[in-house]
């Protein structure tokens, strides 16, 4: 799409997710956006695309896919679903070459065994894999995120940037802006019973944010916000600055917490005596609306009470949580007592893949099957908990297809063979029941083509998928071939 088209979608079906009926479902709905926004979207007619054409002449652009329906219309018909693109509130974009890794292990003994190992290879080695990849390890590695994240029809989130990685964050601003994807960068930090050579000395993680936001003041796409890894490695005097830090600038502050049942009870019996991780960030003053915890999976007798006061949100990484075998987060009762709460896929690492309809589907098949209870968590709730939810959490201005909002979505290829029967009826229900992830055919942000008839088109900054996936094959295999001889790392958590 050039700068002056005006860019139109028409499709069999479509999800808007606007207000104020969320659940809306329309047949033969159409979205038109200029300059990265939504004009105008809803229900087809025959004089819309005579009225289109009578307003934007030549500069009227139509989305034409290979699932287009042959007709003499102007605006043919592509015959596929038609929603928002997704929202993924939490992430670690360092991951997708470690799926398979350290598997059917505890998360700390998985951080040690593959997360600061891999990451802390690439620090070391960093001259040698840039002379292998042509180019910069990690650079690569984030590239692979975003084409993972658009093959998935993830077209915004919130990625939490820490161990070796808070030292890299050029690096992930260049690969989101060249992607066309958007941004917020929670950056790490340690100060505190974590591997030695990852603590922050007083004032580091302060300097550092100051520095992201000279990189920030060049992205279009890309924010940073301060992301302290875990409360049990960060103290009072690295988080209490970070929080005014937050403040200050007007971002949100974005931490781990109770993720882990081990790690939980160390810090609750050792690290800070009497106190949950939530009860520590309330005494401290940091839990409230513009803090985003992720997974906050053990939970103690207070917590929910004290999230929902507070306005602190959650997101909820299903696939993580329960391949690491952390446990599931009280979500009914989060959501009871009014909790915003997000799902998302946490890394690919951890959870193998970024696939939010699966993130989603595992949510509710666990608190169906636990509560005994086949109503709760709907399909249209769980849609609106990949879209319309983290966006209004993360501040993002999508998750709905309506007039004013960005002009990020996705159709889905409804002729897959697990999607037959499709009906206008059954087509929510379909998507978080029966879908893989892999119908998602073509993906727009901001207006632009990312991926186009299930193909990712190649990034702005001219770097083509291929290269990058043949990319981090090769730096997955030095990996695997550095990981026979060097020495076993363990630094992390309460096994430390």
């Amino acid at each position: 799409m050039t700068d002056a088209a005006t860019l139109v979608c028409r499709a069999r079906f479509m999800l808007p997710l606007a207000g104020p009926d969320r659940a809306r479902r329309i047949q033969d709905g159409y979205v038109v956006a200029r300059e990265g926004r939504i004009l105008e979207a809803g229900p087809y007619t025959a004089e819309t695309g005579t009225r289109l054409l009578r307003t934007w002449g030549e500069h009227l652009q139509v989305l034409h896919t290979r699932r287009e329906i042959p007709s003499s219309d102007p605006i043919p018909m592509q015959d596929l679903a038609l929603l928002p693109a997704l929202v993924k509130a939490h992430g670690h974009d360092h991951e997708q070459p470690l799926i398979g890794l350290a598997r059917d292990e505890a998360l700390t003994d998985w951080l040690d065994h593959a997360v600061n190992p891999f990451t802390g290879f690439m620090n070391a080695r960093h001259a040698e894999l840039s002379d292998l990849l042509g180019g910069s390890p990690q650079l690569a590695v984030y590239r692979m995120a975003r084409v993972c994240d658009i093959h998935y029809g993830i077209t915004a989130s919130m990625v939490h940037h820490c161990n070796w990685n808070k030292h890299h964050l050029a690096e992930i601003a260049q690969a989101n802006e060249a992607a066309g994807t958007r941004m917020i960068v929670a950056v790490g930090s340690q100060d505190r019973h974590y591997a030695a050579e990852l603590l922050d000395r007083p004032g580091e993680a302060l300097a550092r944010l100051d520095r992201a936001l000279e990189i920030q003041a060049g992205c279009a796409r890309t924010r940073f916000i301060p992301g302290p890894d875990q409360c049990f490695s960060n103290s009072r005097e690295s988080l209490l600055p970070q929080k005014d830090w937050a403040r200050r600038h007007g971002t949100l502050l974005h931490i781990h917490s109770a993720e882990e049942p081990r790690t939980t009870r160390w810090f609750t019996q050792e690290v800070e005596p009497g106190l949950t991780p939530v009860e520590y960030f309330r005494e401290i003053g940091i839990l409230d609306a513009s803090t985003v915890l992720a997974h906050q999976v053990n939970c103690g007798p207070r917590d929910v009470e004290l999230l929902a006061a507070a306005g602190t949100a959650v997101v909820h990484n299903p696939l993580a949580n329960t391949i690491l075998g952390s446990g599931m987060p009280p979500l009914m009762d989060l959501l009871r007592a009014g909790v915003p709460v997000a799902i998302s896929t946490d890394g690919s690492g951890s959870a193998d893949n970024q696939n939010l309809f699966a993130a989603a589907r595992l949510a509710a098949q666990y608190q169906k099957a636990f509560h005994q209870d086949a109503t709760l968590l709907p399909s249209q709730q769980l849609l609106e908990m990949i879209t319309v939810v983290p966006n209004r959490i993360l501040g993002f201005d999508q998750g709905e297809l309506a007039p004013g909002r960005q002009a990020d979505w996705i159709l889905l290829d409804l002729a897959r063979p697990n999607l037959v029967p499709t009906r206008l009826d059954n087509l929510t229900e379909n998507l978080l029941w029966a879908a893989d992830g892999s119908e998602v055919d073509t993906v727009v942000a901001s207006g632009r083509l990312l991926k186009l008839d299930g193909r990712i088109l190649p990034f702005q900054d001219g770097s083509r998928p291929e290269d990058i996936m043949a990319q981090v094959q090769a730096l997955s295999e030095a990996f695997a071939a550095h990981r026979t001889t060097s020495p076993e790392l363990k630094g992390t958590g309460a096994h430390r």
